[in-house]
């Protein structure tokens, strides 16, 4: 008798369950759905209320997302108005949130929760995840609209390819950032959506938790290292070249590495803090929220990560930055800042514009003698007007964004109901 064994490798095999749990909730969600409509049709329509529409839907991706969606949910709660928040964080704090009218579920992750979505029936539905119609999750034919909130108030065309091209709404933290939307609109000949501009919830949030933190009393010099992630980012870039003389300072050093970088580029993380354990100026934050390193901060190095903006607009203080020459190709912003002829201007990008005004460039030449470059990078009356004037551009109705978010959700549901009466 001759034994055959079939071996699979670890990632295959997560790669196949992953496809078969995905199979399987689609196949759940996709019967329920069926069931729903045979109900319908037998009992000549007569069912609509028990159909599942819900009128008030968001939809959390993940725990990082939280302190978005918080100034909505407290809005609705406020309103006593019904919301159902689906959540892909099984931790999420809405669940000892202590809501009465906002109704929680964990849904899963990936294919489980796409599974669910794609099979929706909303009026309207808001999310911060890009892509929709784009990869897994789709358009259901039984939301009437959705909507994508900015969960940044830098540019919205740092989304990879086509991430806001197919949703019917998007609300924005401040004006400018509907200019390249309807640039892309028109070269890639697509609908026109509502642009809203509500302002930044998360900021709004964080503001009122950094009133709450209490300084600290003759604290270190402290510098704060929060980079992005991807080959172009701070980290894999440069690594020990800018952290080794950042160290020698006898500063406090944070460095904050960017979340997707705890998935996307472990190894690298493990080496790096596996040199530094032995530092007892560096520390490391790993903590879902950003705002106690920000607190903590006399000056911040990043490269183009979107926190820059948390601590110029937060903090007012001085921030350096690496430029590395992003990779814009596989973004929205390509199509912005290419001339089609290969040449890339991301200086068109209004962030990386602002940033030139308010921020202090660090050059790798600069790495060796960075504790005399901190030093020099003292805060001036310039900076601080051209940090202000980014903050009034790209953090409008400061402290009103999930009232004004809550109302505009409102508002096209109203429109989607009267336009059913009128049909």
């Amino acid at each position: 008798m001759t034994l055959f064994l079939l071996y699979i490798d670890p990632g295959t095999g997560s790669m196949l369950f992953s496809i078969l749990i995905g199979a399987a909730a689609t196949a759940y969600f996709l019967a329920r759905a069926l069931i729903i409509k045979a109900k319908v049709f037998f009992s000549g329509g007569r069912v609509k209320a028990a159909s599942g529409m819900l009128p008030y839907v968001i939809y959390c991706e993940g725990l990082q997302y939280w302190n978005v969606f918080k100034p909505i949910l407290d809005e609705f709660e406020k309103r006593e108005l019904s919301l159902a928040y689906l959540t892909s964080a099984e931790n999420d704090p809405v669940f000892q949130a202590g809501y009465q009218y906002i109704k929680p579920e964990y849904i899963g992750e990936g294919n489980k929760a796409f599974a669910r979505l794609n099979l929706l029936q909303a009026r309207i539905v808001l999310m911060t995840t890009p892509g929709l119609d784009v990869y897994q999750l789709k358009r259901s034919k039984g939301v009437a609209h959705y909507a994508h909130i900015l969960h940044m108030p830098s540019d919205a065309t740092l989304y990879r390819l086509f991430g806001l091209d197919y949703f019917d709404s998007v609300l924005l933290t401040g004006d400018y950032q509907a200019q390249d939307i309807r640039t892309l609109e028109k070269m890639r000949d697509i609908p026109e959506k509502q642009l809203v501009t509500v302002g930044c919830t998360y900021l709004d949030v964080y503001d009122e938790k950094m009133c709450g933190i209490s300084s600290e009393n003759g604290h270190p010099f402290t510098v704060l290292v929060s980079p992005s992630w991807g080959k172009s980012a701070l980290l894999s870039r440069y690594g020990e070249k800018l952290l080794d003389p950042l160290a020698r300072t006898g500063w406090r050093i944070i460095v904050r590495p960017h979340p997707q970088s705890k998935k996307s580029e472990s190894a690298l993380l493990d080496r790096l803090t596996q040199k530094y354990k032995d530092k007892e100026n560096v520390e490391w934050d790993y903590a879902r929220e950003n705002i106690y390193s920000l607190a903590k901060a006399d000056i911040m190095i990043s490269d183009f990560s979107g926190i820059i903006f948390d601590y110029a607009f937060l903090r007012d203080k001085p921030v350096m930055y690496v430029n590395q020459g992003m990779d814009l190709r596989p973004y929205d912003a390509d199509d912005i800042c290419s001339d089609g002829t290969g040449n890339t201007d991301i200086q068109k990008l209004w962030q990386f514009a602002a940033l030139s005004q308010f921020g202090i460039e660090l050059k790798e030449e600069m790495f060796e003698h960075i504790g005399d470059e901190i030093k020099k990078a003292l805060d001036s009356a310039a900076l601080k007007a051209a940090r202000q004037k980014a903050k009034d551009e790209a953090w409008m109705f400061r402290g009103e964004a999930g009232r004004k978010a809550a109302e505009f959700m409102i508002s096209v549901v109203d429109s989607v109901v009267e336009k059913h009466k009128e049909a």
